[in-house]
């Protein structure tokens, strides 16, 4: 008591301060520079309508009309006088009614009934009571004039608030006010508290969201009584969830989505999989049974829940759906910007320019949703040029727990929604156990999402019946929470009793539903001991006509005519009269120009302008992506670039000619994690695209090793899922330091199994020419992670001609420094490296007169391992020689591990006596390389001079 009133005498709304607010409104209505900005803040939250309901109060009310016990608007008054006490009176109570609503529509959600278990009940907010803003018991049946805000003319004190209760205080919460857009928040506030808006519209068909959650219910239970102690990550608890997925899809089909892209955690994976994709329980059963997915697992294949597949629903009025859900490890979150960029890709490929007929819908736990950074990074990438989709609808099965972690140790902030507030996305929460609350916001999120292009979160408060998995005891450490499951009912018994008490169903009919689906399922069940799987499906679609790779190597036609290739580098370097370019910068296109001229010289970033000019003309599209990739961390490519006067941005390579493909450049904000997820995405959904990622050092990739281990290296083994990504690290040891130096090479070449991606260090710009092509000029993809170079960008040996890349010319694996002659026998020791260093030894080389005497032979492919290609490299030379790996990288890094069993083998296929290939580079060491330049020197002209003399 003693704090309430303290609350009632400190309000700025309460008591003697209502005139001084009038007034303060009334001056802000006038100039809104003319008060302190926390108050003009404060102001500008209460909107248009309210100001305009102000002005009309004013203009209405009259102390002469005013009865004893209403507040009601004479509408036939002379205008009154402010200066009249009893007329301001009347204006501020006005006011503070205006302002209670306000509070409801910014604090309601904190007092709305979302938890089914009732354990998160909150005590009464201040904001929320009349009493904090000088309203007594009497008042609640005084009449307020509201110029139609909530719906109404007129209502009483008591109306008001029940209609405030039940909008925002009710089984739904909803966050919206923190949206600085005028439109958007209107549009939220009329759908919620206008009559006839979404939670007054046509009623759900609550006798369908009936057999819906007994379809989500009756599945998991089968479940759980025929494989009981199997892992199956359950739904039990948040069964609400299959009628928010079907709301959503349904809705956005009516809306005119053609597709849409799902992601989502393990948990509830089988249920979205059976009761959403409509995946045969009789395939699920048999996976359960030890039978596989697909018949044609190439590799190791993965564990049920992680599998994706694919679908179309039909709905109403011929309207067709195509469902994708993307298969992810268990790495929470790091499916969604897969999905993400799986979206913008189809989005292309169907030219949906309106981001209005693809759209992702990602489900997430709550304790990941506030817990993976990757989230954020999602988050942040949804408006921005060369990442936006139109809006992903999140939806989070909020189980109020993460493994055993309650939410007290789980997050800082109230909810886990929280951090979509910074892209301000509207937040609507809801309580699991009433699925008409449950649909009325899903069908909300999905118009919201159509309408306006932007992503929206659905908090749906719910709970996990079993522990993390269903052969776990969670009372270890929710003792409480699991009491309280252990008696609850579930949703779908919670819905029927209503539906019985209401008459919509007979006594005893959803118990028969229940039934019937429950032979169903005994029927599946015994069909799964005989079924077969089906043919996989994974070079369908966009995907047809590439194949599996071949076990043999091709080389893929990469070579261009000569001509070709010097038109399209003529059109490239023509740039347009009228852009103000930087005089360096120009100098730059000029001299590549003169190199084009000339067929000599071209250096690493004319080839690579070279490579995706040809394949745009071709027809190939092109995206590139990464931090600064348009000018080039090393300021080397310059494809975009821009004018120095209006900064306007002109792009040569998207200029070539009107009927190429699209070239895409993004500069992506400082992300490695979501946007190569993005990325890597998007290479899923357009085989035919080439789409690349570009880290700014190589050892940023570190920041996203969960897409290389989890991704990029075992997809098409555990998920027949091909991808011809390419990841550009630049690598290379150049007295920079640790953290600028290496790409870990070595870890990459480590995931290297089955023919999974390809590993590069290439050396020539002609090399890197072809390499690039080749990822799209042969009938199947592959990942490619290629070693990129720094200080080779502008080496004076490290140049192409255009030769090199005409039209019989293609990549190769391994290249020699002098073709094949009698000399070769006269060599003393074969040196084999890969990257950079390469032009170290053969500087040295030529400075110690060792051209004869010392070979030097190139890995230009790393993995798979060139062994055809190298075993004739070095049959040229004689048993004799001394054969050397030299490396700059540490011992215990580099590609060291991973050549020396493989050219040990060949070694001993020629009858080399030497058992054991000799090792020249760095000893082993914690750090990448030493951050002292002159220490690098030194270890550097070491390790060259141990390699070429011993």
């Amino acid at each position: 008591m003693a704090k309430r009133q303290e609350l009632e005498q400190t309000s700025f709304l309460y008591g003697g301060n209502g005139s001084f607010i009038e007034e303060l409104y009334g001056r802000y209505l006038t100039d809104p520079t003319s008060i302190d900005p926390s108050w003009r803040s404060y102001f500008d939250d209460l909107g248009a309508e309210t100001s305009a309901l102000y002005r009309q109060a004013k203009a209405a009310l009259a102390p002469r009309a005013v009865a004893p016990r209403t507040y009601g608007v004479p509408a036939n008054l002379d205008h009154p006088s402010l200066d009249d006490p009893a007329t301001r009176a009347l204006i501020h109570d006005h006011l503070r009614v205006i302002m209670l609503i306000r509070a409801y529509r910014v604090r309601g959600h904190l007092q709305a009934d979302l938890d089914p278990l009732g354990l998160s009940r909150r005590a009464q907010h201040a904001e929320l009571d009349p009493k904090t803003y000088g309203f007594t018991e009497a008042d609640l049946d005084r009449t307020f004039f509201l110029g139609m805000v909530l719906g109404r003319e007129q209502a009483t004190l008591r109306e008001i608030l029940e209609i405030l209760r039940r909008t925002y205080a009710g089984k739904i919460g909803i966050e919206f006010l923190h949206i600085q857009d005028p439109e958007q928040k209107a549009w939220i506030q009329e759908r919620i508290e206008a009559p006839g808006g979404i939670l007054d519209g046509s009623p759900v068909d609550r006798r369908e969201l009936l057999e819906q959650l007994t379809v989500a219910e009756g599945f998991e239970q089968f479940l759980h009584v025929k494989f009981p102690g199997t892992k199956r990550f359950g739904l039990d608890g948040g069964e609400a969830t299959i009628p928010a997925l079907e709301a959503i899809i349904r809705t956005s089909a009516q809306l005119g989505v053609e597709e849409i892209v799902l992601g989502m955690p393990h948990r509830g994976r089988l249920n979205v999989l059976a009761n959403v994709m409509g995946k045969p329980y009789t395939a699920i059963f048999s996976e359960f049974q030890g039978q596989p997915a697909i018949d044609e697992v190439l590799g190791s294949g993965d564990v049920k829940y992680h599998l994706g597949t694919s679908t179309d629903r039909l709905f109403e009025e011929g309207r067709s759906v195509h469902l994708s859900l993307t298969p992810n490890p268990s790495h929470l979150e790091a499916v969604d910007p897969v999905v993400i960029g799986k979206v913008r890709a189809k989005q292309r490929l169907i030219g949906d320019t309106e981001r209005s007929r693809v759209m992702g819908i990602l489900m997430h736990g709550d304790a990941a949703f506030a817990g993976q950074g990757v989230v954020h990074e999602c988050l942040e990438m949804s408006e921005l040029k060369g990442f936006r989709t139109g809006g992903t609808i999140h939806l989070i099965i909020n189980n109020q727990i993460g493994f055993t972690t309650s939410p007290a140790y789980a997050r800082t902030s109230p909810y886990p929604s929280d951090v979509a507030r910074g892209i301000q996305a509207p937040i609507f929460h809801v309580n699991g156990d009433d699925p008409v609350a449950v649909c009325q916001v899903a069908h909300l999120a999905a118009e919201f999402r159509q309408k306006f292009k932007k992503d929206v979160v659905i908090d749906l408060w719910c709970y996990r019946r079993h522990g993390h998995n269903e052969g776990d005891e969670p009372a270890f450490t929710q003792p409480l929470m699991y009491r309280s499951i252990a008696t609850h009912p579930t949703t779908r018994q919670i819905f029927a009793r209503q539906l019985e008490e209401e008459q919509v169903v007979a006594a005893d009919e959803a118990q028969a539903i229940l039934e019937t689906f429950q032979k169903q399922l005994e029927g599946a069940h015994e069909a799964a001991r005989t079924y077969k799987s089906n043919k996989a499906d994974w070079l369908e679609g966009a995907w047809k006509g590439l194949r599996k790779a071949p076990e043999a190597y091709e080389r893929g036609k990469t070579g261009v005519p000569v001509d070709r290739l010097r038109d399209l580098g003529l059109r490239f370097t023509g740039l347009p009269e009228t852009l103000n370019v930087h005089p360096r910068l120009n100098r730059v296109i000029g001299a590549r120009r003169k190199a084009i001229e000339s067929g000599h010289g071209i250096d690493w970033a004319t080839a690579e302008h070279l490579a995706f000019a040809s394949l745009l003309v071709e027809g190939f599209p092109v995206r590139l992506s990464g931090q600064d990739v348009g000018r080039g961390t090393f300021s080397q490519r310059h494809a975009a670039i821009y004018d120095q006067t209006s900064e306007e941005r002109y792009v040569p390579l998207d200029n070539l000619q009107p009927d190429q493909a699209r070239f895409e450049v993004v500069d992506s904000f400082l992300s490695e994690e979501g946007v190569l997820g993005f990325e890597y995405g998007y290479s899923l959904s357009d085989p035919n695209c080439l789409t690349l990622w570009e880290a700014q050092f190589g050892d940023f990739a570190n920041g996203a090793q969960v897409y290389f281990d989890q991704f990029i290296a075992s997809a098409e083994s555990k998920w027949l899922r091909m991808s011809g990504l390419v990841v550009m690290l630049p690598h290379g040891m150049e007295g920079q330091g640790p953290e600028h130096s290496s790409a870990r090479l070595e870890r990459f070449l480590q995931l290297f199994a089955e023919d999974n991606m390809q590993v590069v260090n290439v050396t020539t710009p002609a090399n890197h020419f072809h390499v690039l092509r080749r990822q799209l000029c042969r009938d199947f993809r592959k990942p490619l992670v290629l070693m990129g170079p720094k200080s080779l960008l502008r080496h004076k040996r490290c140049v192409s001609t255009l030769e090199d890349m005409g039209q019989n010319t293609t990549f190769h694996r391994v290249m020699y420094d002098r073709p094949p002659s009698e000399v070769d026998q006269a060599v003393e020791r074969v040196v084999l490296c890969s990257g950079k260093v390469y032009y170290d030894l053969e500087a040295q080389r030529e400075e110690l007169g060792l051209t004869d005497k010392v070979a030097l032979v190139r890995l230009e492919q790393l993995a798979p391992f060139p062994e055809d290609a190298v075993l004739r490299e070095l049959s040229r030379y004689p048993t004799s020689a001394k054969f050397v790996w030299c490396q700059e990288e540490s011992r215990n890094m580099g590609a060291w591990f991973f050549v020396m069993p493989r050219i040990e083998n060949l070694m001993e296929s020629l009858g080399v006596p030497q058992r054991r290939l000799a090792y020249a580079g760095r000893k082993p060491s914690a750090s990448p390389a030493t951050g002292s330049l002159s220490q690098h020197e030194r270890e550097q002209k070491a390790l060259v001079s141990e390699a070429l003399l011993g």
